[in-house]
């Protein structure tokens, strides 16, 4: 385990539902190659607030490369209504991208 991803656990135990900290270990799980953990920490972050933009995202990338196809579609979905309601256009645009890329 790298010593980031020690620093993050470490963290969250003082604040478990900090939406930057789960996105962050979540990130650092994706470069480790543990795409399952990143996937737990990514659906944490969004059950905790589905108002967290960018987790969306990064979850809807981690589905694609795991073959989770429809998934992976539905997240950028959901994401997309959040950005718009978020009026983060940014993050919209990046998400519709993400998502007609993979659904056309």
């Amino acid at each position: 385990m790298t010593e980031r991803i020690e620093k993050l656990l470490k963290f969250l135990e003082a604040s478990p539902k900090d939406c930057f900290l789960n996105h962050a270990l979540a990130l650092e799980y994706v470069k480790a190659g543990d795409e399952a953990a990143a996937k737990t920490y990514f659906e944490k972050n969004l059950a905790n607030d589905a108002t967290y933009v960018a987790t969306y995202y990064h979850l809807g990338k981690l589905l694609e490369r795991t073959g989770q196809t429809q998934d992976a579609i539905s997240t950028y979905e959901k994401g997309m209504e959040a950005a718009k309601a978020a009026k983060d256009m940014h993050s919209y645009n990046e998400l519709q991208g993400a998502y007609e890329d993979l659904a056309y």
